[in-house]
């Protein structure tokens, strides 16, 4: 009988193929380095929370039967806080994150670094809970710790009040009594052969499986297009699923509207789309231009005074500044990593985009939001900044509406729309690819373990991806006000 913890019996709540591979083909796992972020912010909410029970006592044997020695030699003694408590009930070991001395027992406490009690967590806290109780632990109540989003920090590593703990006993008691069943199938699943499942909803909830890339290989046009391409449509997708419509070429285009009709119409004819309006629409904007991006990094706990939980800090930028006479030159920033960004970057924002011309986004929503958060934090530059956001231009919204390749397949993001003009700037040549590689990155910047050397390189490399970013929206302006005469 395979040992099970908390962590497999929930992978297989999420697919019972994913328990299967996690144990049977580990070699297959393709961690994100969303996944990578997930289990930082977890770890160092963690140790904050630990930080609220001083004298509290960490079991952090790796081995099993130490680390349960360990556990009951703490409870002996009767007041203690136990951080990581480790049991053991029905081959199933679970690790409580908080285990708190109460009348009569122990209130039990999961930290999340989530912002408030999700589904997921009650069946996590359902298994915790039922393994302790049957492992002789009186448990008084079952908590969730989540993160309160409305806790501003203050400094001088005072987190008082960064958590919301979240009574969920009466929530959990119907879970905890299917616990024995859950095991009972997860043992089950892994007593047989590889089970044949299809890829659906469970893929990405709640999390993305790290077995993605070999239940669904990458498609490319020989595969074919399937339905769920089509974008803001699942609902439509499943249905069309369903009635045995695997490509999306062959579903009659009446059960479709003009956009969707668009993609379906490309994918048939393998030729892209332009609609000359999008450089009609382009030709309106006033000179100079200013493409511009930002990149941002958010902390679970927060690091810089008055700033909150998950709050978006803008630490660089790019900007590319194309005149009426065509000439195109390039400014950037970056933080360097030793104090907090936000004033710096809003002053350089401010000087670099000056009082006239249209300021050209990739997605407005995120560069304005940046800006109106600025705007709050520094009243004296709100004026100029409030001003940028009144420039704002997005390409995002011009690109649905009048462009599609059918290597897009269904998605708009810049990365799709970019190797279908200029293939030559695609990202795969960067070090820095992706918006989370670049936060990354910058917080590798910011540990004072990092050698100069590696934060010179670092430096280097998301200068360069930011600047990929500018440059590529300069790219696509020029195709759509030439007629897209380039795409193919």
């Amino acid at each position: 009988m395979t040992g099970l913890s908390k962590s497999r019996i929930l992978a297989h709540r999420q697919c019972p193929k994913r328990l299967w591979l996690q144990i049977n083909r580990p070699e297959l796992q393709e961690e994100s380095s969303g996944a990578t972020a997930r289990m930082a912010a977890g770890t160092q909410a963690g140790e904050v929370a630990r930080g609220f029970y001083p004298g509290g006592v960490l079991i952090d044997s790796e081995h099993l039967s130490q680390a349960l020695d360990d556990t009951l030699s703490v409870m002996a003694l009767g007041d203690k806080a136990i951080f990581e408590a480790t049991f053991q009930a029905n081959n199933v070991l679970v690790r409580a994150d908080l285990l708190l001395p109460d009348v009569n027992g122990y209130r039990l406490a999961e930290v999340k670094s989530s912002t408030s009690v999700k589904d997921y967590h009650c069946e996590d806290a359902a298994v915790q809970a039922w393994v302790c109780k049957n492992a002789g632990v009186e448990v008084t109540r079952t908590e969730i710790a989540h993160i309160n989003n409305g806790f501003i920090y203050r400094g001088d590593g005072n987190y008082q009040g960064l958590f919301t703990h979240a009574d969920i006993s009466e929530l959990i008691a119907e879970l905890e009594a299917d616990v024995p069943d859950w095991i009972a199938a997860a043992q089950d699943t892994l007593a047989g052969s590889e089970p044949v499942i299809e890829a659906g909803e469970q893929c990405d909830d709640p999390f993305p499986c790290p077995f993605w890339s070999y239940c669904c290989p990458e498609k490319s046009v020989e595969d074919g297009y399937p339905p769920e391409i089509l974008p803001r449509s699942k609902v439509l997708a499943a249905q069309l699923r369903a009635e045995g419509f695997d490509d999306l070429r062959k579903v009659p285009e009446e059960r479709l509207n003009p956009a969707q009709q668009r993609i379906r119409r490309v994918s048939i004819t393998q030729k892209a789309e332009v609609n000359p309006q999008a450089g009609e629409v382009l030709k309106d904007l006033a000179y100079p231009r200013y493409y511009l991006d930002f990149e941002t990094i958010t902390f679970v706990v927060p690091i810089w005074v008055s700033t909150r939980p998950y709050q978006q800090i803008p630490f660089q930028w790019s900007c590319h500044i194309e005149s009426a006479e065509g000439t195109i030159r390039h400014h950037d920033f970056l933080a360097d990593g030793k104090n907090d960004p936000r004033r710096a970057f809003a002053e350089s924002l401010v000087e670099i985009l000056g009082n006239i011309g249209a300021i050209v986004v990739y997605n407005q929503t995120f560069e304005k939001s940046r800006v109106r958060e600025l705007a709050a934090d520094f009243p004296d530059l709100a004026p100029a900044l409030d001003a940028i956001i009144d420039r704002i231009f997005d390409l995002l919204p011009l690109a649905r509406e009048h462009y599609y390749h059918p290597d897009m397949f269904g998605s708009w993001s810049i990365k799709a729309v970019l190797p279908t003009i200029a293939p030559e700037l695609a990202y795969d040549d960067l070090e820095v690819a992706h918006g989370m590689m670049a936060m990354d990155s910058f917080a590798e910047i910011m540990r004072p373990d990092t050698t100069d050397e590696r934060r010179e390189h670092l430096r280097v490399e998301l200068l360069k991806y930011c600047e990929r970013d500018t440059w590529a929206m300069v790219r696509i302006a020029q195709f759509f006000q030439q007629g897209g005469q380039h795409a193919s």
